[in-house]
């Protein structure tokens, strides 16, 4: 297996580089496959979410496009994959961030009884509280 950086993933799905797009293609069909696997770990899918929306201008619905596109890879593997499944389902539902929203997962699956944030957006979803 073979840990993806972030542009590595957004040049699967970006074209606003031809060249890079091109060899991370071809990287990725040489070195990943269903038993060698690239691995996507949270904070480079955070990243990408982050990259797709603010500097690619991608809204939600293609967001989750694409994390579904990622899930559904047979030679790529996302960390914790259940709790992005949950963390997808949320954020189609709702106006928080896809980072809080996975956070929030994260943190629930370890056993806090609830993630504490000031984002207001945040603070709507289940196992969230607001300070302040």
């Amino acid at each position: 297996m073979i840990g993806l950086d972030t542009n590595v993933v957004v040049w699967l799905f970006v074209e606003d580089d031809p060249d890079q797009a091109r060899a991370t293609r071809t990287f990725v069909a040489a070195r990943c496959s269903v038993e060698t696997p690239g691995f996507i770990d949270r904070l480079a899918l955070c990243e990408l979410v982050w990259v797709l929306s603010r500097g690619q201008g991608y809204g939600r619905a293609a967001i989750s496009d694409v994390v579904e596109t990622l899930l559904g890879s047979r030679d790529l593997r996302l960390e914790r994959d259940e709790l992005v499944r949950l963390t997808l389902r949320d954020f189609k539902s709702s106006s928080a961030d896809f980072a809080d929203i996975l956070m929030g997962h994260v943190n629930r699956d370890r056993g806090s009884e609830a993630t504490a944030t000031f984002d207001r957006k945040a603070a709507r979803l289940e196992g969230f509280v607001r300070v302040g």
